[in-house]
Parts: structure tokens; sequence; C-alpha cells
């Protein structure tokens, strides 16, 4: 069989194998959308502690390093220019980790934040609907 063959194959079983399911049975398990708060929570938790700690522990060899590069400049070795990029590369990316986990921390808070009001104004409005007095 072809290359050509086997994807047509493929790509007709893949289109055969396609459909739509919006909670196809009430009350099924694994058919609704989800959010647990605890798990969410926990993670952007654990995002903001790591957030606090590089922010200390990313620095804490900066000044020996930096003396250590002038040193090796001063006494004429190559060792210490690269020793120089070294650390600003250092630096760069324990900043760019810094951010991403400020930004892990900041949109899970924001998504459980969100969530919350949006389950409220969801109950609020199904609540005082002219369709809830139809359902009673």
């Amino acid at each position: 069989m072809s290359f050509d063959e086997e994807w047509a194959a493929a790509r007709t079983t893949a289109a055969a194998n396609v459909s739509t399911r919006l909670n196809q049975a009430p009350g099924a398990p694994g058919q609704d959308l989800e959010l647990n708060q605890d798990h969410i929570g926990a993670v952007g938790t654990e995002a903001h502690t790591l957030h606090s700690r590089l922010q200390a522990d990313g620095k804490h060899a900066a000044a020996a390093t930096a003396e250590a590069a002038g040193a090796l400049g001063k006494e004429g070795f190559a060792s210490g220019a690269a020793l120089t990029r070294l650390n600003s590369r250092w630096e760069s990316q324990v900043k760019t980790l810094v951010a991403a986990c400020a930004q892990i921390s900041n949109g899970l808070n924001y998504s459980l934040s969100s969530h919350n009001k949006e389950e409220q104004q969801l109950h609020a409005e199904f609540t005082t609907s002219k369709l809830d007095e139809y359902l009673k």
C-alpha cells in the first residue's frame, strides 16, 4: 500500500469517527466540566512559592560570581568575560522563570475567581428566570 493510499484510508477512518457529544446521558460520570478548586488552588500556591523562592535563591551566587569574574578578568583570563556572560544569562533565565511562575499563579487565581463569579451569576439567572416557575 502506498503512502497516499494509507493516508486516504486514515483520513476516511478519522472522518467516520467524528462526532459531537454534549452530556449524552444525564448524570453520567465524566460527562460534566469539572473545576476542582482544591487542585487548582494547590498548583497556584506551589507556583507562588516557587516564584518567591526563585527571587531569593536564584541570586545567591551573583555576588561571588561577579567577584570571581572580575578577578579572572583582571588577571587576563578569558574565562572572566565568559563567567560574566554566564552570570548574565543565568540572571536572565531566572527572571524568565520567575515571570512564568507569577503568570501561572496569577492566571490560576484569576480562573478560580472568574469561575466562581460566573457560577454565582448563572445560579442567580436560573433561579430568577421565568423558566424557574415552569420547572417547579
